[in-house]
């Protein structure tokens, strides 16, 4: 690396510019600290099973110390921190040694990035100016190391890896932003009077951004508004949606939604009522469609509704003999007599350093830029959304970044590519307003959008697809289900899980990417993890007990579980008055006595497990049985946790409420973010509680559970049934 430096980049620095001619490189030392890979995931899913895919997150805090002196200023960088998830394709396997043709690295989104400047440099810690040029490098690694840039090395001489460089897309994701509700307020009066807010949405896939119109002083806007993204890398890629509230001076954070795009992909489309997270309240209503790419021509039919119909891929190679400037060969002679006492003649006489514009529509995207040669070699791809391939072109300009004016130009009529079955052109073109012998080499290719049939025999996803939504609001009565509002957002949300137990488990043992063993009870369902979240719904559900779909009206969410068990409610509004003590005495005059003994309390069962990558410990509630009722009115029973000696309020999770039930199923999962060695001191309080109202006498607590998890092996992890016992405290 050293070498490096001083052979190959302090060169190249020096060429730059005039006032870099005397850039030297005074110290270059990378420290003793080495790049870490804290995790990896293999994924044995969703991918081609002639690769291996891997994803790292890398973390990098070094003690490197690179300085450089510029005509006697000295500047310099001590110390550097990266991390992010660098993604790792081994493809193609093969037979033989090296058994990997190919490996291509690439950064799912753009690491974070925090550099410790010296010397004159530190000018560049001053804040404002330290996030600009940290962005600009990051602006750097994003060109040319997060997708869709890539970077791929081959491992077995004479490996095409033009198709590994630039694989065709997965597909698109269409986003139809429609409307929000209920969302917090921001603006205040005088600092006290709560005032409406002028919300906005920020969508974002990979390194493309799009920002909505801004609705003014409403909390529950409605944008109707569509935004097309191209999805590389699934599973990988996500749909991230901010929300902010547009003020004079600094724009305020709403809440955000995260959705995975895996699941969208499977359902093809998903019409649902999002809950916000990071936020107390909102809700936010996207319909979402997911676009296959096919090479079928009578699917580039021209949408009514001005959508694109069809994606246009670029692969930028190279071009051959441009000239040195464009008077070569647009004045000729008369060129060259005004141009012969011009001081820069020598500099229009070197190489083009030329860079290249892509325009299709309205759209126009640049190439990076090749110096100082007539045979520039870019190797970038380009994606344009197209409306109508009969009658649209692409557009190609061939430019020097020093100077006006044209090396060459090109139209390719995308109709010359409904020629080819494949809809595919690879090819030299001529260059036109160029010199006779120039070309530009790039491949073009065309697919068509298709909305395709989802699975039959697959429980769509639906809210779910969100990574953090709560648990599905239904209304059960009789044989049939109604469907209501979401409900506000509780303190703690509950992201969906998985409902049957057994059937939980038995997938666990089918998905190869988890890595928990459980040697517990065979109903007992054990948690799992991905880097992206833990217990996400298991999906591959049996069809004939998942409700049929219906039409619904805006403020609607389709139940999306299997109905094994009683559907599930929403979190009670009595529930939130339930106090947060589980410290209350059992009423003995409730409590039966047989042959001498108490009844049992019944039961609770339990899924706990340490997280190592997302730092927390994951408490899921399966479901309680044989509980035993306070009086003859029934029981609404939920569930409490403390991770004691933590009493407070704020740090309790509770589970919904279930309505008449003596065996309540929740399935619900609950975080407490603490380290390892924190969670291994304290103590799991659970208790199962009556939902009641306020004045009545019932008894609260049906019993409670304390596990001390010092004892346990929280990695591992264990699930099992508790019996649940009465409360020890004594009167006062």
């Amino acid at each position: 690396m050293e070498k490096t430096f001083k052979e190959v980049l302090e060169p190249k620095i020096r060429a730059k510019n005039v006032h870099l001619k005397t850039c030297t490189f005074t110290k270059i030392h990378f420290g003793e600290k080495c790049p870490r890979i804290n995790g990896i995931k293999a994924y044995t899913k969703e991918i081609n099973r002639r690769q291996v895919i891997l994803d790292l997150q890398i973390c990098y805090v070094g003690d490197c110390e690179i300085h450089m002196d510029i005509s006697k200023f000295n500047l310099g960088v001590k110390g550097v921190q990266l991390y992010g998830t660098l993604r790792v394709i081994l493809e193609p396997l093969l037979t033989d040694a090296p058994f990997i043709g190919a490996v291509t690295l690439f950064f799912m989104q753009k690491p974070h990035l925090e550099i410790n400047w010296a010397g004159i440099s530190n000018l560049l810690d001053v804040p404002g100016i330290n996030v600009v040029s940290d962005s600009v490098i990051q602006d750097f690694i994003a060109a040319r190391l997060v997708l869709p840039n890539r970077i791929t090395v081959p491992l077995k001489k004479n490996m095409n890896i033009a198709h590994l460089r630039f694989p065709i897309p997965h597909g698109v994701i269409r986003v139809h932003l429609l409307e929000a509700e209920n969302l917090v307020q921001k603006d205040s009066f005088l600092g006290a009077i709560r005032g409406k807010s002028d919300p906005y949405a920020v969508l974002r896939v990979g390194t493309v951004q799009y920002r909505s119109k801004t609705v003014s002083r409403d909390l529950n806007p409605i944008w109707n508004e569509t935004f097309e993204f191209v999805v590389h890398e699934v599973p990988g890629q996500d749909l991230e949606v901010d929300l902010y509230d547009e003020d004079p001076d600094k724009d305020d954070f709403m809440g955000s939604l995260l959705i995975s795009l895996v699941d969208v992909m499977n359902d093809r489309t998903v019409d649902e009522w999002f809950p916000l997270s990071k936020t107390t309240s909102g809700h936010l209503h996207l319909k979402l469609e997911w676009l296959s790419l096919v090479n079928d021509q009578e699917k580039l039919h021209e949408d009514k509704k001005g959508l694109s119909t069809a994606i246009l891929i670029v692969y930028l190679d190279s071009a051959f003999n441009l000239p040195k400037n464009h008077f070569e060969y647009s004045n000729g002679e008369c060129g060259a007599k005004k141009i012969k006492n011009n001081k820069y003649l020598k500099k229009m006489e070197r190489e083009p350093s030329s860079f290249v514009l892509l325009t299709v529509g309205n759209k126009t995207q640049k190439s990076k830029t090749c110096n100082f040669s007539k045979d520039p070699t870019w190797g970038q791809a380009f994606t344009f959304f197209v409306h109508s391939a009969h009658s649209q072109s692409l557009h190609i300009e061939i430019k020097d970044k020093d100077r006006d004016g044209a090396l060459g130009t090109a139209v390719v009529c995308l109709s010359h590519l409904l020629k080819d079955p494949n809809m595919t052109l690879d090819q030299r073109f001529q260059l036109d307003h160029s010199s006779s012998d120039s070309f530009i080499k790039m491949k073009l290719v065309l697919r068509a959008f298709s909305v395709e049939e989802p699975d039959p025999q697959r429980v769509k996803a639906g809210v779910s697809a969100s990574k953090q939504g709560p648990v599905h609001v239904v209304e059960k009565g009789g044989n049939q289900q109604k469907c209501v509002s979401p409900p506000k957002p509780e303190v703690s949300k509950v992201p969906p899980v998985s409902k049957d137990s057994a059937a939980f488990e038995s997938q666990l043992k089918k998905d190869s990417k988890e890595d928990l063993d459980t040697n517990d009870s065979s109903a007992a369902p054990a948690p799992t993890e991905t880097v992206a979240g833990l217990n996400e719904t298991e999906r591959e559900q049996n069809p004939e007990h998942h409700p049929s779909s219906a039409s619904h009206t805006r403020a609607v969410v389709l139940p999306t579980l299997p109905v094994v068990q009683e559907m599930r409610l929403a979190p009670s509004v009595a529930s939130l008055g339930s106090l947060p003590s589980s410290c209350f005495e059992l009423s003995s005059s409730n409590l039966e006595l047989h042959n001498g003994t108490e009844v049992p309390l019944g039961e609770i069962q339990l899924t706990v497990r340490y997280a190592s990558i997302r730092q927390s410990l994951v408490v899921l509630v399966n479901g309680c049985r044989n509980l035993v009722p306070p009086s003859s009115r029934g029981v609404d029973p939920y569930v409490r946790i403390y991770l004691l000696p933590d009493r407070r309020w704020a740090s309790r999770k509770k589970t919904s409420v279930k309505k008449k039930t003596l065996n309540p199923q929740y399935d619900e999962k609950f975080e407490f973010f603490e380290s390892l060695e924190e969670v291994k001191k304290r103590t799991l309080d659970i208790a199962v509680k009556n939902s009641r109202p306020f004045i009545s006498q019932e008894r609260k607590e049906l019993g409670k559970v304390r596990i001390d998890l010092s004892q346990e092996d929280l990695i591992k992890g264990f699930a099992q049934w508790y019996e649940l016992t009465r409360s020890r405290r004594k009167k006062n």
